[in-house]
């Protein structure tokens, strides 16, 4: 695939092979998946290791939607600080959560070890930066609660700080030893290879049209032959579309855009010189990485405009580079992508059972990579019996945002016109 055709710098640049094939035949599994990311193949990965038939259907190619063009930040737990999921998930919930979610990168890269999945890791931590006083303070409510819980995150002043990212923008920020970065794209690709050797089947290019029942079994059509199964996991979360009605209603769906620098050499050695991935406490958020070819990634909420070499986001993000790290001089780009996240208005993700035997796990809030890995396995216990009552968050029926469209569009509003402030 060419750069000029790839729907990031992932997907450019992933060593890991891309897998194509067609649905040209009637078939019937014990467990069909709508999407292929993160979910989709982890599911198919842990039903196929369990002994279950599983075909996953992806409308695009392998990655296609937030998978392939994620940030590659492997982060343990979620935006909320732990007292916040537990006091929205409860003392029996709350502290699983925190707990198995805490390990989530640490599963991420025993899958990398396992499957030989090469995706340019690194395990030296994320840091969450604080962008002023008041993120700093929040900081160190954070650090705070996972000290109490005997988790590896250290709270850095100012100084400390300066020195592992390169610049002295940020006041402060926690170092989390759980974390690391990734080829998000190369992880997507690696696990879909480890799917298919443990005896899955992956088709690409085949858009799920309808879901229906008949009988005990579900029936989805497709433009190109219907896979019959026993259960069915729509694993889409932020490209969720019309198959399943309202689904795509139960989040507001917000825009993250990236961009990446041509490879920079030596002279980009006192950037983030751990490979730490770094994002900020800003209400907009931000974020900065150096991938394992020296390109600089810096990216924000809302959406590319214009293209890698001329317009906002370009402006925008060469304005940003400049402010953070004057030394550098001039930089040149390779890529310019844009994503989708799906926010949920707890920030919580979802378990919801749809109808008997149909599932979706959804609303990542962007930590796609260990939520996405986590529910695929979590999704394979259901499927062969494991107690619905010993999943990582209780099981959910749908509820939509009625706001959500709305939302979406005033939230871009904004990212836009963040961009433009920016990039004066």
């Amino acid at each position: 695939m060419t750069a000029s055709k790839a729907i990031s710098l992932w997907d450019a640049s992933a060593l890991e092979t891309d897998y194509t094939a067609p649905l040209n035949t009637e078939e019937q599994v014990d467990v069909a998946i709508v999407g292929a990311g993160f979910t989709g193949l982890s599911t198919a990965l842990h039903c196929a290791e369990k002994g279950l038939s599983a075909h996953v259907i992806e409308a695009e190619q392998i990655g296609y939607g937030g998978s392939g063009r994620n940030v590659g930040l492997v982060n343990a737990a979620l935006w909320l600080p732990p007292q916040k999921v537990r006091e929205s998930l409860g003392p029996t919930y709350g502290p699983r959560f925190i707990k198995k979610f805490g390990k989530g990168p640490e599963y991420v890269f025993s899958l990398i070890e396992k499957h030989q999945i090469r995706c340019e890791v690194t395990r030296t931590g994320t840091i969450h930066a604080a962008h002023g006083p008041s993120g700093y303070a929040d900081l160190q409510g954070r650090h705070k609660e996972w000290q109490r819980l005997g988790e590896p995150v250290d709270l850095l002043g100012r100084d400390e700080i300066s020195e592992m990212i390169g610049t002295r923008h940020f006041h402060g920020g926690l170092l989390d030893h759980r974390c690391g970065t990734i080829n998000p794209m190369g992880y997507c690709r690696g696990l879909a290879r480890a799917a298919l050797g443990a005896g899955a089947k992956i088709s690409t290019g085949v858009r799920a049209t309808q879901l229906h029942r008949d009988g005990n079994l579900w029936k989805v059509e497709t433009g190109n032959g219907t896979l019959t199964a026993k259960a069915v996991v729509l694993g889409t979360n932020a490209y969720t579309d019309a198959l399943w009605p309202g689904l795509n209603r139960t989040f507001t769906m917000i825009h993250y855009f990236q961009l990446a620098t041509k490879p920079l050499g030596p002279e980009a050695d006192y950037i983030l010189p751990g490979r730490q991935g770094l994002w900020d406490t800003g209400q907009i958020m931000f974020n900065v990485r150096r991938d394992a070819f020296d390109r600089l990634l810096i990216g924000s909420m809302g959406k590319v405009v214009g293209t890698k070499d001329n317009g906002l986001s370009h402006r925008w993000a060469k304005k940003q580079i400049a402010r953070l790290f004057p030394k550098l001089g001039p930089v040149a780009f390779d890529e310019a992508w844009t994503g989708q996240i799906a926010m949920t208005p707890d920030h919580l993700p979802r378990i919801h059972q749809l109808e008997a035997n149909l599932f979706t796990p959804i609303g990542y809030n962007g930590r796609g990579i260990t939520t996405g890995t986590i529910f695929g396995e979590a999704m394979a216990g259901l499927l062969t019996g494991a107690d619905p009552a010993d999943l990582p968050l209780p099981m959910t029926d749908l509820a939509t945002v009625p706001s959500a469209p709305i939302m979406s569009r005033l939230y871009q509003s904004a990212f836009t016109a963040k961009q433009i402030l920016k990039a004066i």
